[in-house]
């Protein structure tokens, strides 16, 4: 049986101390009550563990002998809680985010690496996924909290809404877009039918993007249309649609650049805009941990000042 943990913290005190006097200021205790914790040791262990020489605890070789197989255990005990002190103060220790994949690579180093500068006792593990993905990582506790596109949907179902924290952080604008010369050659007049005819450049092979655009602005989904590229990657797309391979659907917010300049044109039959929200997602019977709630409110502030992006209140 091992003996009480209370005693060998007292035990160690008295050893470095040389006194049961000292020991006792140190851990706030009367001195009568460090001698009753080491007697009760003693007894437990049926050895002395010290001699008195001089009015000084001296210690015998069984305590010489204890004191090295505690010390370690202490030292170890005593700088972990006062790491938890201190991160109750100053933000440290591993984050764990994840991020939608063009969104975590766009944004995400440049914030990452300034909150890094100003927290220095912080480190991450980013993840970059699909919404379901993150949703299922930050359900098991993969990841402390995520920031994902959230569709409508989402956030009308009743079990997400009561599982999950979902705090919308930003809109995010999908336009239909092409290259200057591809416009101008193509696209001028604006019909639906002339447009359906166009040569398209999509994320994936699902034409949900592209029927929920056309319904927006004309109240109409055309039935198939022509796939020129399927590219997994955005950036990918970007550039497709700078070298005039035809129309595709990308963040607003990721062309900025190109749309300022006018190497890119958005194609805009209407006012109407196609959005989509990213939202910070963690589980609602979860603390967040001071590193968290610091990380969450700086990147918030942090964001607003990168491609002139707003974030919601």
């Amino acid at each position: 049986m091992l003996p009480d943990l209370n005693r060998l913290k007292v035990f160690y005190h008295i050893f470095n101390e040389q006194s049961s006097t000292a020991a006792a200021k140190i851990l706030n205790i009367t001195q009568s009550g460090v001698s009753q914790h080491l007697k009760k040791l003693e007894d437990e262990l049926q050895t002395r563990l010290f001699t008195r020489v001089n009015r000084r605890l001296v210690p015998t070789t069984a305590g010489c002998e204890l004191y090295e197989i505690v010390k370690s255990f202490m030292v170890s005990l005593e700088n972990g809680v006062k790491h938890f002190d201190k991160s109750k103060d100053t933000p440290s220790g591993l984050l764990r985010i994840g991020a939608p994949s063009e969104f975590g690579t766009t944004y995400f180093p440049t914030i990452l690496a300034a909150f890094s500068r100003e927290y220095e006792e912080v480190s991450f593990q980013l993840e970059l996924a699909d919404p379901q993905t993150l949703f299922k990582m930050v359900s098991t506790g993969d990841l402390g909290f995520a920031y994902i596109d959230i569709l409508p949907i989402f956030l009308d179902t009743a079990d997400r809404m009561k599982t999950y924290r979902i705090e919308p952080l930003l809109d995010e604008e999908f336009i239909l877009a092409c290259s200057k010369e591809y416009y101008e050659e193509n696209v001028a007049d604006g019909k639906y039918e002339k447009l359906t005819q166009l040569s398209f450049i999509s994320y994936r092979t699902d034409l949900a993007l592209f029927r929920s655009w056309f319904n927006l602005h004309y109240g109409s989904e055309p039935a198939a249309l022509k796939l020129i590229l399927v590219a997994d990657s955005a950036r990918t797309i970007i550039s497709a649609i700078e070298e005039g391979m035809g129309a595709g659907i990308i963040v607003s917010h990721l062309v900025s650049e190109q749309l300022e300049t006018g190497s890119i044109v958005q194609i805009r039959p209407t006012k109407k805009k196609l959005t989509n929200t990213i939202a910070c997602v963690g589980l609602k019977n979860k603390e967040l941990s001071l590193t968290e709630r610091c990380f969450q409110d700086y990147f918030r502030e942090k964001l607003t000042n990168l491609n002139g992006l707003k974030c919601l209140k």
